[in-house]
């Protein structure tokens, strides 16, 4: 193993954001940790850091441990991720007690080779543990982080610990490309191994004049995606024209069209935030429609720009490298999806803020409540269901999408509310707020390999990638070879066989979106829409038993304000709920209506009992016998969370079920 060497090798430097960098020069990575986290540095040959919580190392609720080693002279050189890297780390964590695989994805950077895993294992004389993990390899050496905590210390732990990891990057100085630009433009060097110079950008819907709040949509703000709670930089009233729309090209420079309502072709406006300079570009966006406008702008993995209009009907393409402008739709494919009613009904708010991954999905969200859509840009088909994400306090002003990609691969997605910046993490479906400000676009680089002209087709994805993974019972982690597994994409169901054990194999397309759905009679069923990796991935399927007493919330189920008349939004929840019921003909529930504490109290109460009605006659009018369903209005009795804000409230105007028999 490998020698720290503390000297001059490395550097501890203090920042502002509440962060130290922890980096060594000799085996060229650095890191972030929290202030507050203590450093523990291993003697002698071992190789390791630990980066803890509390004041001692070998009791800490939570640390991070990073082993470095040097590579045995037989594995040098070799590709070790189809050397068998990936399936050794699975069967180490097999062979753990109580094991349980929860993510393991390969990754190939180019200049190194890693592998992503998450997992749990209950040791001896322990309660389970809960480990999030990296393993890298570049130029001879093994870099392996690892997180580790509790089950029950876990949550408070994990997203601190997971930003650690997520901070480990590995120094180089890959060669430079240079960027293909619009004719007449000069040319920027573009790293093409490393992020696009760690700028994102968003439009002010708001400034500050003579002491009154009035519209802006023509100043952009400049942060940081490394420290997002810095102070933006301010280019004020840059754009000649207010504007919902902006993208980031391979030049760094800013990109926007007017949003006038004009039915007008468009010039698209060019801001290079370097020079603070801008000017008109020579290419024309086609008319926008009646009653439209150019709402949102993303760029993709070559450079090139898009451009959607508010209804979402009208999606164009530039080309910065041949001034090529293509209409991709004109027709928006999310009015095929199964959800679309619920968002796409008169009054609703926009779908159209958008932004691009490089596997060409195409994610939006709905203004009104910040659910995400998935479209394949390839095919122009929707995923088949909504996305909606936890963490969200406010209703309406959800205004767009950013991906960014940092120098590991690994994707960060921000969402622009109604008053601040959130990160959104896709597989746990979960919004964290990271800095204040209303934006109506965001922009920067997705991916960060800059095309060369003239563009020579795209390459072309693997055909194929394999999800590995067992379905499991969540208590016991016993398999459950009678479970049924069910992916769903493009509107195909496809059973997916289980083994004895309860495992799975599964060849699937890189890039697309899936529906997961896992059933098995005295179990909750689990709905899930995932996006696949390419190569080799592995997770497991977790079946919670049911059991009488435990209560779940119907997410996203929604009433008329004051009234008991369903929304159609609502449907998708209940007809899950359909489903459990019909899947367990022995179970039995009861129904639990909440408001918030607003209003006359007997009213609140009556008005929870009448919503619960509904709730049944609707899952009654789906086959339910009316017999198995009891139901109860509580009123403002059983708040979640604090009546003192409208942002808590809303989380009190619910519908839960109760588990009251499971035979």
């Amino acid at each position: 193993m490998l020698t720290l060497v503390l000297a001059v090798s490395w550097l501890q430097l203090r920042a502002q954001s509440g962060l130290s960098t922890y980096a060594d020069a000799k085996t060229g990575y650095r890191l972030s940790y929290p202030l507050s986290w203590q450093v523990y540095q291993a003697d002698g040959q071992t190789g390791t850091t630990v980066f803890y919580v509390g004041d001692d190392w070998r009791q800490a609720p939570a640390a991070v441990t990073l082993t470095i080693r040097s590579l045995s002279a037989n594995r040098q050189g070799l590709n070790l991720l189809t050397a068998g890297e990936p399936d050794s780390i699975r069967q180490r964590i097999l062979r753990l007690p109580e094991g349980q695989v929860l993510r393991l994805q390969p990754n190939d950077g180019g200049y190194f080779q890693e592998v992503r895993y998450d997992y749990t294992f209950t040791p001896p004389a322990a309660g389970r543990t809960f480990v999030l993990g990296r393993r890298l390899w570049r130029d001879g050496y093994e870099f392996e982080l690892e997180y580790r905590a509790s089950a029950e210390q876990t949550p408070r732990y994990r997203t601190v610990g997971r930003q650690l990891l997520e901070s480990f990057v590995l120094i180089e100085q890959p060669r430079a490309k240079r960027s293909a630009l619009p004719r007449n433009q000069s040319v920027a060097v573009v790293n093409p191994n490393q992020p696009c110079d760690d700028k994102m950008y968003g439009i002010a819907a708001l400034r500050a004049h003579d002491g009154l709040w009035e519209d802006d949509c023509r100043t952009i703000h400049e942060f940081s995606s490394r420290d997002l709670s810095a102070p933006p930089k301010i280019h004020r009233r840059v754009l000649p024209f207010q504007s919902y729309a902006l993208a980031k090209g391979f030049d760094n420079c800013l990109y926007s069209v007017t949003k006038a309502p004009s039915d007008q072709p468009e010039l698209v406006y060019r801001y290079d935030p370097a020079t603070r300079k801008g000017g008109y570009t020579t290419w024309r966006l086609p008319a926008q429609g009646p009653e439209n406008v150019w709402i949102s702008a993303a760029t993709d993995e070559r450079g090139d720009l898009y451009f959607m209009t508010s209804d979402g009907n009208l999606l164009v393409k530039v080309s910065p490298v041949t001034d090529a402008v293509q209409t991709i739709w004109t027709t928006d494919p999310v009015q095929r999806a199964p959800y679309y009613k619920a968002i796409g009904f008169a009054g609703a708010g926009t779908h159209a803020n958008f932004c691009l991954d490089d596997g060409g999905t195409i994610y939006r969200v709905y203004s009104t409540d910040g659910a995400l859509l998935q479209v394949n840009l390839a095919t122009r088909r929707a995923a088949p269901d909504l996305i909606p994400l936890d963490g969200l306090p406010e209703r309406g002003g959800y205004s767009d999408l950013l991906l960014q990609t940092d120098a590991e691969g690994q994707r960060r997605m921000y969402l622009a509310g109604p008053k601040a910046l959130y990160e959104v993490d896709l597989a746990r479906r979960q919004a964290t707020r990271v800095r204040r400000g209303t934006y109506t676009d965001l922009a920067g680089c997705n991916v960060f390999k800059a095309p060369v002209a003239p563009i020579s087709p795209a390459a072309t994805p693997p055909a194929a990638a394999t999800w590995r993974g067992r379905v499991l019972d969540a208590v016991t982690r016993q398999p459950l070879p009678q479970a049924r597994l069910q992916f769903r994409t493009n509107g195909t169901d496809t059973a997916v066989p289980l083994s004895a054990e309860g495992s799975f194999s599964a060849n699937v397309a890189p890039g697309a979106a899936y529906g997961v759905r896992a059933q098995l009679s005295g179990y909750l069923s689990t709905d899930s829409l995932l996006t696949m990796p390419g190569g080799a991935y592995e997770r497991d399927i977790l079946l919670r038993p049911l059991a009488v007493g435990m209560t779940l919330p119907l997410k996203n189920v929604q009433f008329l304000q004051g009234q008991a008349v369903l929304l159609e939004s609502s449907f998708p929840a209940l007809d899950q709920l359909v489903s459990l019921l019909t899947t367990n003909p022995g179970m039995t529930i009861e129904l639990r209506g909440h408001t918030d504490n607003v209003g006359d109290v007997q009213k609140n109460k009556v008005l929870s009992e009448e919503r619960t009605a509904a709730v049944k006659t609707y899952l009654v009018n789906h086959g339910i016998a009316a017999a198995r369903i009891s139901g109860i209005g509580l009123g403002g009795t059983e708040p979640r969370a604090s009546n003192a804000k409208e942002a808590t409230r809303q989380l009190n105007r619910r519908v839960e079920f109760r588990v009251t028999g499971v035979n």
